[in-house]
């Protein structure tokens, strides 16, 4: 902590009661190709402070993108400045840490050691895959790759002294398929830390096979269908569904789960987890305000088991907090880490073969405008398949 000594000593002669400093420390590259040429290079390299303190009883905050001998000066001020004109009396915590903490590893340092050279190669072979594999791609839209090394400290005048790293890399391509008077587009992610994994020709087969899915599609009858919904669909209604069980918008009598703790909400075959602590590139073991993290169900078997808490919230409903403490700013919001819905039994051929005649929605949009957060009913512009005798059927266009 002796980087910032400056700070808190500072803080201390202002008066301060209790002082806080999170530290983001980032690395990025882009690279784009657009018809075998670099369309796009960035290498860039961020560093970001939010510091928050506490002056009778209100918390101010300030924040900065550079640390010189002048900004522990200018922080202290402007947090002092800041608290004098909070007129909120909601209970502000700098926390003094959790009792236990269980650390997840999520930096991979072979991902640093990969070359650009390697980088570029696999990009160049994923454009050249998207190209060849089907003659109705008639463009190659865009490739991209992209890597993320992150580091994130949180210290306070508390003694807590908490550091997480994380790394990941994506490859984005795009491509567009013509059959006779029709044109469709499509794309995908794939996103990892372990370089090794990716395979450009693999990658291609699946954006193409998205793209040209598609041809031929048209608008079916105006009817009442049986759906199915293709896991992106309801990855994106889950959680705006899921944003009812944010404490804040309970307190606020802004959301649908008030007072429905222990009641039943969804189907039995309903199970919504929090999963902060599952292994993969954007796990959490402690959240931005220090709390430890843990694994949790939100709801169970259709039944809510418990709204999602900041250390404000937790205070104000006299529990505890669940460490979802997440946002920058002197009061925290709330949000959360990775969500999780417990999968089914059943494939998707076997619910074809249950549906019978229906539609499936592989995706929809509009969801901001198109999703009434008071009532939960929504209209979506959406695409997908017909299902016909059990079986994925012809392509739909706009519906």
């Amino acid at each position: 902590m002796g980087k910032y000594d400056k700070f808190f000593a500072l803080a201390k002669e202002a008066g301060l009661e209790q002082v806080e400093l999170s530290i983001s420390e980032f690395h990025s590259l882009n690279i784009s190709l657009f018809h075998g040429e670099v369309d796009e290079y960035k290498d860039n390299n961020g560093y970001a402070i939010v510091a928050r303190g506490i002056l009778n009883g209100k918390c101010g905050s300030a924040s900065c993108d550079v640390w010189n001998k002048d900004k522990a000066a200018w922080l202290v001020k402007e947090i002092v400045a800041n608290a004098k004109v909070i007129e909120n009396d909601d209970p502000i915590f700098i926390f003094k840490g959790s009792e236990k903490y269980h650390k997840v590893n999520t930096y991979n340092k072979d991902l640093e050691k990969v070359s650009i050279d390697e980088k570029m190669k696999n990009l160049y072979a994923l454009e050249k895959a998207l190209k060849g594999i089907d003659k109705r791609i008639v463009e190659v839209a865009g490739t991209e790759y992209s890597e993320s090394t992150e580091k994130h400290t949180l210290v306070n005048s508390n003694g807590l002294n908490l550091v997480q790293k994380a790394n990941y890399f994506t490859f984005v391509g795009q491509c567009v398929a013509k059959e006779g008077e029709q044109t469709k587009s499509g794309y995908d992610f794939f996103l990892g830390n372990k370089f090794e994994e990716f395979n450009p020709e693999e990658f291609a087969k699946k954006i193409v096979k998205l793209t040209v899915d598609q041809l031929g599609g048209e608008a079916c009858e105006s009817n009442k269908y049986k759906a199915v919904l293709h896991p992106d669909v309801v990855t994106s209604l889950m959680r705006a569904y899921i944003g009812h069980a944010n404490a804040e918008e309970v307190q606020k009598n802004s959301s649908l789960f008030i007072g429905k703790i222990g009641q039943k909400i969804a189907s039995s075959k309903v199970t919504i987890e929090d999963k902060p602590l599952q292994k993969n590139v954007f796990a959490r073991w402690f959240d931005d305000e220090g709390v430890a993290t843990y694994n949790k169900p939100i709801i169970k078997n259709g039944r809510l088991e418990t709204y999602l808490y900041n250390l404000t919230t937790a205070a104000k409903a006299g529990v505890q907090t669940t460490g979802n403490g997440y946002g920058g700013g002197s009061k925290r919001g709330i949000a959360s880490s990775f969500l999780s819905l417990k999968p089914g039994k059943k494939s998707l051929e076997q619910l074809f073969e249950e549906v019978g005649n229906g539609v499936y929605i592989t995706d929809v949009s509009g969801l901001h405008a198109g999703l009434n957060p008071q009532s939960g009913n929504f209209s979506l512009q959406s695409t997908g398949f017909m299902i016909e005798n059990g079986k994925k059927g012809k392509p739909l266009d706009l519906i």
